[in-house]
């Protein structure tokens, strides 16, 4: 009897601290997933401010570029960035957080420019371009949060360099799309590729300012 309750005892021991465990380990998660939208959100938050600076400066002069001119600008942001971590200097003022904001809201221009595929309208009001501007940041977030649940945070193992290449590969994937006129057989679409670029730089500059930060 004695031996039976003891048995009990510790079982029951067994079953809270695995709970706990348990509980430790969604509990972390849950703060992780919270960091990274926050982090995303306060980045955004940066390059949305600038986005509409910039608007309010020279309107949407932008509208006038076809695609492939927007992802030759990406290009060419990501090309600088690798330029700077290889050589370590910089004669003109360019950062590497400078040019990753750029990317970001080159992505975004790219992705308005799809939605607005049959409108011809050059010029937009600021409140319904910056209306266009969340909700496809808010898509990417999304896009982002999914990721994130599918492969964890794996991102954050990774070196800045290693995401520059990759936001270089995915515009080089743009650009054979676009050479291709568009057509895909098994890959993404250009929208997709442009989100990727997005959320990856939005990952180089949270490295990085957690590295300004450390």
């Amino acid at each position: 009897m004695f031996n039976e309750k003891v048995l009990e005892n510790r079982l029951s021991f067994i079953t809270f601290v695995e709970a706990l465990v348990a509980g430790s380990k969604l509990a972390k998660q849950f703060t992780l997933k919270l960091s990274t939208e926050q982090e995303y959100k306060n980045i955004l938050s940066e390059c949305r401010e600038l986005f509409s600076k910039k608007a309010a400066d020279y309107g949407t002069a932008w509208r006038i570029l076809r695609l492939p001119s927007i992802t030759d600008q990406i290009f060419i942001k990501a090309n600088r960035i690798r330029s700077i971590q290889e050589k370590g200097i910089t004669k003109v003022g360019d950062t590497e957080h400078g040019e990753f904001v750029a990317i970001i809201n080159y992505g975004l221009i790219a992705l308005i420019q799809l939605r607005m595929k049959n409108d011809n309208r050059m010029e937009l009001p600021l409140d319904e371009l910056m209306n266009y501007y969340d909700e496809e940041a808010e898509e990417t977030l999304r896009l982002l949060s999914d990721k994130n649940h599918d492969y964890g945070e794996a991102w954050r193992d990774m070196r800045v360099s290693s995401i520059t290449d990759i936001i270089l590969m995915k515009i080089l994937r743009v650009k054979q799309i676009e050479d291709n006129e568009g057509k895909t057989l098994v890959s993404e679409g250009t929208d997709a590729n442009y989100r990727d670029m997005i959320n990856y730089a939005v990952f180089a500059l949270i490295k990085l300012n957690e590295g300004e930060n450390s």
